[in-house]
């Protein structure tokens, strides 16, 4: 929901030191692949009851997932790098809820197992819009002009990378809370795969 506003804002950092980055010969798929391991690296921290370093390495995960993209519209973006992309990161954000489980089971699984269950609904509809919208797109008939640098037909909705990363901060800040904050955010997820559903009978509608 907030994805536009928060891209404009960072804009301008994100596109200084990608310009950077792109000097020194750093790859957009070295940035995406490190991404994914700094994720990786969160959910283990957080898995050994260490959830504000696993915040810091979200936030740098996150960071590397905004410069891959302006990175490779600098040096050319190509369909390998929108797949590892996409790819990785629902891999990324499947592994936080993970981790607050393995964390304390107790307490969280049954939250995080709702929330897993909410991302593969919202993830499978995201991408089943992407499938068909491309076909669309091939023949002129569909045009994303919300997300234009996207590799996909991107189709937004309540909770986005924005709303994803603020939920898995506050659940790292505030671990004690997290089936609650787990709960909420399924609740939101829920909404977004009943509206993109919505979209997607209308916009392919015969």
């Amino acid at each position: 929901m907030f994805d536009r506003r928060a891209t404009a804002l960072i804009r301008p950092f994100i596109n200084g030191l990608a310009r950077m980055l792109a000097r020194a010969g750093i790859s957009a798929n070295t940035l995406t692949f490190s991404g994914l391991g700094l994720g990786w690296l969160a959910a283990l921290a957080i898995a050994l009851q260490a959830p504000l370093l696993g915040a810091t390495l979200i936030l740098l995960s996150r960071l590397c997932d905004g410069l891959d993209g302006a990175v490779a519209r600098r040096n050319g973006t190509t369909d390998r790098g929108g797949f590892l992309d996409i790819s990785l990161d629902f891999l990324f954000y499947a592994s936080i809820p993970l981790a607050f489980a393995i964390a304390d089971p107790a307490r969280n699984a049954l939250a995080a197992a709702v929330l897993l269950a909410a991302f593969v609904g919202a993830g499978t509809v995201f991408l089943a819009f992407a499938v068909i919208a491309a076909k669309r797109q091939k023949h002129g008939q569909m045009h994303s002009a919300a997300y234009p640098n996207k590799s996909f037909y991107f189709l937004g909705g309540l909770t986005e990378a924005t709303e994803t990363l603020a939920f898995f901060i506050a659940m790292c800040l505030w671990p004690a809370a997290f089936a609650t904050l787990a709960y909420v955010f399924a609740a939101m997820c829920a909404v977004t795969i009943a509206t993109r559903l919505l979209w997607g009978w209308r916009a392919f509608a015969d």
